[in-house]
């Protein structure tokens, strides 16, 4: 995130953010339901949550990230310019269930967060997700670079594993086909494959 271009005071600005929210957008209409509750995971700068939640006014949209500093961003931009619809952020963290909201969704949104945290964040990820989409149809949606057995590893997200692994050795991108096993574990079958623009990936779950 960019701490130097703040807007409004306090709101954080990630470049990445503001790239993929029309393509992700595009992808979020086209499964996610129109009327609902969405809660969104690692919602960093709360750009997302913004745009998301004016573009799907149906939806009672939720974020939540475990940073403070993620959190006083959210909520600048919701008072800035939020909708009725948009929530005030959670301190949720996937390593932390006595973190976890007891309420259920329709749908939970994951942006960035898998290969930018250690695997145990993903595997607290899918249990929650378990818990929290007890409903057939219940959707959880991945955003994010992975590797894929079937397919050669580009070498952008090469470069960027790399990158990230030497920041954190816990760090990395994941294998798409385990993640999806973890998903199967916690009653959610993956239903749609879809490649995203800058070497990313759309993961669609269900609960079925």
């Amino acid at each position: 995130m960019d701490a130097q271009a703040e807007r409004p005071s306090g709101a954080l600005v990630s470049p990445a953010a503001v790239r993929n929210v029309e393509p992700i957008l595009a992808r979020l209409r086209a499964h996610l339901p129109c009327t609902g509750r969405v809660l969104e995971i690692a919602a960093g700068s709360g750009q997302h949550a913004l745009a998301f939640s004016t573009a799907l006014s149906g939806l009672e949209w939720t974020p939540s990230d475990p940073s403070p500093e993620a959190r006083a961003s959210i909520a600048a931009w919701a008072a800035e310019a939020g909708p009725a619809n948009l929530r005030p952020p959670l301190a949720l963290d996937c390593l932390d269930q006595g973190s976890w909201p007891m309420q259920v969704f329709d749908a939970l949104v994951c942006i960035n967060m898998v290969h930018i945290s250690p695997w145990a964040a993903t595997e607290g990820l899918m249990a929650l997700a378990g818990r929290a989409l007890p409903a057939p149809g219940g959707l959880l949606y991945l955003y994010g670079p992975y590797r894929e057995a079937d397919r050669p590893l580009a070498p952008s997200n090469a470069a960027f594993d790399d990158s990230l692994k030497a920041r954190d050795p816990a760090w990395g991108l994941r294998d798409r086909d385990e993640v999806v096993a973890l998903a199967r574990a916690h009653g959610l079958t993956l239903t749609l494959r879809a490649e995203m623009p800058a070497q990313n990936l759309s993961l669609v779950f269900r609960r079925v």
